[in-house]
């Protein structure tokens, strides 16, 4: 009867310990790059934060800002919109009362309040740069 040696197990033993010793430490590097990927917090986003004094007087005292304000026939205003492309989706029979300007951050802001189909609003038009094209800065509901 052969005896074998002692020393062919304990090679293969320690062979299957440093394999599970690799096996245990690529699955906690793992499971910590999992963990960062999850904490890690998205980029701020900047929200613009209107003052009373960066707001037209003319907007009503309870109005609630949106941005994006979808209709009941399925037309839509977003913040950035032109005053062209808000003429051509709302058509000018929507505008109500009295258009009023004002002075903004780089020019002139025009406020229109709007009616269309029961939905009452009002929209804020303001350059984004000096010399800019009006665009929609804030929608407002009433």
């Amino acid at each position: 009867m052969e005896a074998t040696p002692v020393r062919v197990r304990l090679g293969s033993a320690l062979e299957w310990f440093v394999a599970a010793l690799f096996l245990v430490a690529t699955c906690g590097v793992g499971v910590l790059i999992v963990r960062e990927l999850r904490m890690t917090p998205a980029a701020p986003v900047e929200a613009a934060v209107q003052t009373a004094e960066s707001l037209p007087s003319a907007i009503p005292a309870r109005a609630i800002s949106v941005p994006v304000l979808l209709l009941h026939d399925g037309k839509q205003v977003k913040v950035g919109d032109s005053v062209e492309a808000v003429a051509a989706t709302l058509g000018r029979g929507s505008e109500v009362g009295r258009q009023l300007a004002d002075r903004g951050a780089h020019g002139d802001r025009l406020t229109r309040f709007y009616d269309s189909a029961g939905t009452r609003f009002v929209l804020v038009f303001e350059a984004t740069e000096r010399n800019g094209a009006l665009c929609v800065a804030g929608i407002y509901l009433q």
